[in-house]
C-alpha cells in the first residue's frame, strides 16, 4: 500500500503543502469554502435543481401567492420556501436570483481586474508620464464612494437610453458601475508591487539580453504580483455581490423581471411588516450567507499570500 493510502502518510502529503496544510488548519475557512461552494454550485446548476421556472409567466398560479414556508401551517410540500405574491416559488427564484448576483459581481471583478492589472503594470514599470497619469485618475476616482460612482453610471445611462432599452441593458450597465469602483484598487495594488519587481536581478537580466517590455511584463512580473491581486478579487467579488444587491435594493440595479438577491430583497421588504418575513428573510439570509464566506475565505487568502501576516 502507498504510503499517502494510510493514515500518517495523508497527513506527511499534507504536511508538505502548506497552503493546503494551513486551508485545512483553519476549519473556519473549510466551512467558508464548502458554504460558498455549494452555493456557488447550486446557482450554477439552478436550471436542473430548481423545481420551478421563475421566468416562465404561463405557470404562475395567483392561487398560489403569499404561501408560507412548508413546515407553516397552510404551507405547500410544492413550495419549500413559500412563495411570492406572483406564486413564484422562493426557493427557485433564490437559486436563480444567486446565479444572477454572482454573473454580475464575478464578471465585474473579472472586468476591473484585466483593467487594473494592465494599468497597474504600466505605470509600475515605465512610470514617468505614465505612472503620473494613471495615478492621478486612480487617486481622482478613489475620492468618490463606490455607491456613488454606481448611482451616477446609472443616472447618465438613464438620460441617454431609452427606458425599455435601459432594462434590457441593466445587467451591462451594473456591471459597468461596479467595475469602475474596484479597478482603482487592483492598479494601485499592481503598480506598487511592479515598483518592487522591475528591479530585481532577473527582469534587470531580461532587459539585458533584449527581451521586449511586453514579455517582461508577461513573463516575468505579472506571475509575481499576482499574489495580492487574486486576494483583491476574492474579498471583491463578496463586495461587488453586496454592490449589485443594494442597488437593485434601491431600484437602479437588475430590474424586477430578473430574480437578484438585490430584487428579491427589495420585494420582500414590502411585505416586511404585514406577516410574510420569509419574502425578505430567506433573501437576506442568503446574501449574508454568500458574502460572509467570499470574505471568510478572502481574509484566508490574504494571511497565507501576504508574507508580513506569516
Amino acid at each position: 500500500m502507498p504510503d499517502s493510502a494510510t493514515p500518517s502518510g495523508l497527513r506527511l502529503w499534507v504536511a508538505r503543502r502548506p497552503v493546503l496544510y494551513r486551508f485545512l488548519a483553519s476549519p473556519l475557512t473549510v466551512l467558508a469554502a464548502l458554504i460558498g461552494g455549494v452555493m456557488i454550485l447550486a446557482a450554477i446548476a439552478a436550471p436542473l435543481i430548481a423545481p420551478h421556472d421563475p421566468f416562465d409567466i404561463a405557470s404562475l398560479d395567483l392561487l398560489n401567492s403569499l404561501l408560507p414556508p412548508v413546515w407553516h401551517e397552510g404551507g405547500s410540500p410544492e413550495f419549500l420556501l413559500g412563495t411570492d405574491d406572483q406564486g413564484r416559488d422562493l426557493f427557485s427564484a433564490l437559486l436563480y436570483g444567486t446565479r444572477t448576483s454572482l454573473m454580475v459581481g464575478g464578471v465585474s471583478v473579472a472586468t476591473a481586474v484585466f483593467f487594473g492589472l494592465l494599468f497597474g503594470l504600466l505605470a509600475g514599470y515605465f512610470g514617468g508620464l505614465t505612472d503620473a497619469i494613471v495615478m492621478r485618475v486612480v487617486d481622482i476616482q478613489m475620492t468618490f464612494p463606490a455607491i456613488m460612482v454606481a448611482l451616477l453610471v446609472d443616472g447618465v445611462s438613464r438620460g441617454i437610453l431609452p427606458p425599455e432599452q435601459h432594462d434590457q441593458l441593466a445587467v451591462f450597465v451594473i456591471i459597468f458601475a461596479l467595475s469602475l469602483s474596484i479597478w482603482p484598487q487592483v492598479a494601485r495594488t499592481v503598480r506598487a508591487s511592479t515598483l518592487v519587481q522591475r528591479n530585481k536581478d532577473y527582469v534587470l537580466a531580461a532587459q539585458v539580453t533584449g527581451i521586449s517590455a511586453p514579455l517582461i511584463l508577461v513573463r516575468h512580473i505579472l506571475p509575481n504580483v499576482m499574489g495580492p491581486v487574486l486576494v483583491i478579487a476574492t474579498i471583491n467579488l463578496g463586495v461587488a455581490v453586496l454592490g449589485e444587491a443594494t442597488l437593485s435594493f434601491l431600484g437602479v440595479g437588475i430590474p424586477a423581471s430578473e430574480p437578484s438577491l438585490g430584487t428579491l430583497i427589495r420585494i420582500g421588504n414590502n411585505f416586511l411588516f404585514s406577516g410574510e418575513r420569509w419574502l425578505v428573510v430567506f433573501p437576506g439570509m442568503t446574501l449574508a450567507l454568500l458574502v460572509l464566506s467570499v470574505n471568510l475565505v478572502g481574509d484566508w487568502l490574504r494571511d497565507v499570500l501576504d508574507p508580513k501576516l506569516r
